[in-house]
């Protein structure tokens, strides 16, 4: 059994869950109710939403790890699954059964809301996964803007199934009002956040996996660039997130007056920044390149738990 949970990476999928559903009821409600709108979405249907998310991001991880075998083989030789404890037949069919189960279950969000982008979007993701596992992961940087990009899309669908529940319910001014611009302000700060660490992590992935990358024909940025230019860029990025915060924090009303969001900027944002910094900057094994991704993924996760502070502004 955890040889499947690990196949699916059950601990990515935690944090998509955890991402989704902060999002509606810790931000995404209490804006809509500080001014005055009642939500549309019933929990069954955002569930669904969750699900189908869910689904095809496992289904990505399975069809990833199945086509990442000899890769594996180098960089990670202890943690190959495919192959050692889920036969490769298995791991294909569960892709398949996974794939089919998130993309009816999206299909079938996009016809109780009527909105026919969201079947095109619930179509086109699974593709898109197996085309960047076979092909877009072994191009400099096109597979890791994918990725980001991907990410960045999970909280924009929240909030952009809500108001299209809204708009139905009552009308297209519903997509006019201050509470509509407000969630999405908000969603787009969290979603860009969500891009620009993404990003961060693949790079430093790409790094610690050079190896076996430059073994199998991958293009990576690494690969082609080298490690100290790979460095560069991730350093780079690292410090402008940092100096973003914040301005962002000086600039915005709610932010700039509240000293929790200070003292959180400081301690869980902008402290575990500069670790990060210094660790890539000194990093040289596939070890300490691990431990930067970890770093990262801790940036990632108080990124998203900063949604409950900001939820203190609508209530």
């Amino acid at each position: 059994m955890m040889a499947y949970l690990k196949l699916i990476r059950y601990k990515n999928l935690i944090i998509i869950v955890l991402l989704q559903c902060i999002l509606r009821y810790g931000l995404l409600i209490p804006v809509l109710h500080h001014f005055g709108v009642s939500p549309a979405l019933s929990h069954l249907r955002f569930g669904l939403l969750v699900l189908s998310t869910v689904l095809l991001a496992a289904s990505g991880y399975v069809i990833n790890n199945y086509f990442d075998v000899r890769i594996d083989r180098i960089n990670r030789p202890d943690e190959v699954i495919v192959g050692r404890e889920v036969p490769r037949r298995t791991a294909l069919l569960l892709h398949v059964i996974l794939t089919f189960a998130g993309v009816f279950t999206g299909l079938f969000i996009a016809y109780i809301t009527r909105k026919e982008n969201y079947a095109l979007m619930f179509i086109v993701i699974p593709g898109l996964l197996w085309y960047y596992s076979t092909t877009l992961k072994k191009q400099v940087l096109v597979g890791n803007l994918t990725i980001a990009m991907l990410t960045a899309l999970v909280p924009f669908v929240v909030v952009s199934l809500e108001f299209a529940t809204l708009a139905r319910v009552h009308g297209s001014s519903v997509l006019q009002s201050e509470a509509c611009s407000t969630a999405w302000f908000w969603t787009t700060g969290f979603a860009f956040f969500a891009f620009i660490s993404t990003l961060m992590r693949e790079l430093i992935k790409d790094m610690e996996d050079v190896e076996g990358d430059r073994e199998a024909g991958c293009h990576t940025l690494p690969v082609e660039m080298g490690i100290d230019y790979s460095r560069t860029i991730v350093i780079t990025l690292a410090i402008a997130s940092v100096i973003a915060l914040w301005i962002i924090l000086a600039f915005v009303p709610q932010l700039r007056t509240s000293y929790i969001s200070w003292g959180y900027f400081l301690l869980f944002l902008t402290v575990p920044y500069l670790l990060l910094t210094l660790k890539i900057l000194k990093a040289k094994t596939k070890k300490e390149f691990g431990t930067a991704s970890s770093i990262s993924k801790f940036i990632m996760l108080m990124g998203i738990l900063f949604i409950l502070v900001a939820r203190t502004f609508f209530v």
